[in-house]
């Protein structure tokens, strides 16, 4: 293990929980690496993912973005398509569009279709689904304002699903970023999330929190303090 890794984990104290904003502090200060690692927070929650009624899945727009150039690729005709331009989104088309995937092509990182279109778009399925890229009217993809959907996602939409395990992992900006900023995101993600608890989800529903950066230790989140908070 390298000195600076070392150093990093001899800050957070082993089995202690920390104040949201103690654990942004920590993540700072022990990031090591060259590159501006990704913040990222992880919520266990109290569901059963294997049951339809339980899945927690839901958007946000972060306060301050993810810190994170997004490509947006729109499929729309029209003076739809001339509304994603105007909006900003990277890659526009139809037809056209749907051709160059097939083939191979995926340099985009969301997608977002106009009702009317998805008939085509479906044939996508089986190359976007596995890779989250399907857009989808749950999370605000399929829609017909178009440029609503590609500014919220510019200026720093982020989607959040449950994993088998019931965990949720979302990005919540740089490290780069100051302590504030993360804690505005953080918090922003947390109350989404509670908003979307399900109503069959008995007993305690935030189980454990942990955030960490790209390359850094998880550090645990005190709830207690947390809703006490709030």
């Amino acid at each position: 293990m390298g000195k600076k890794i070392i150093a990093t984990k001899k800050k957070i104290e082993r089995g202690k929980e920390y104040t949201l904003e103690e654990a942004i502090g920590l993540v700072k200060e022990s990031s090591y690496a060259k590159f501006d690692e990704t913040v990222d927070l992880a919520v266990n929650l109290g569901i059963d993912p294997r049951k339809s009624d339980q899945m927690v899945r839901g958007t946000v727009v972060l306060p301050y973005g993810t810190g994170k150039s997004v490509k947006v690729l729109v499929f729309a005709k029209g003076e739809k398509e001339k509304e994603a331009i105007d909006a900003g989104a990277d890659f526009v088309g139809a037809e056209d569009l749907i051709e160059k995937i097939t083939k191979g092509w995926l340099d985009f990182d969301k997608a977002v279709a106009t009702p009317d279109i998805m008939g085509i778009v479906g044939k996508l399925g089986k190359i976007l689904g596995p890779r989250g890229l399907m857009p989808n009217p749950k999370l605000g993809t399929v829609t017909f304002d178009i440029a609503r959907a590609v500014k919220e996602i510019k200026a720093g939409k982020v989607e959040y699903k449950a994993e088998k395990a019931g965990i949720v992992h979302v990005p919540i900006g740089k490290v780069s970023f100051d302590t504030q900023r993360l804690l505005d995101n953080a918090k922003a993600i947390i109350d989404s999330i509670v908003r979307t608890k399900p109503p069959t989800s008995k007993g305690k529903y935030l189980k454990k929190l942990s955030i960490s950066s790209t390359m850094g230790p998880g550090i645990a989140i005190d709830i207690g303090k947390l809703t006490a908070t709030k």
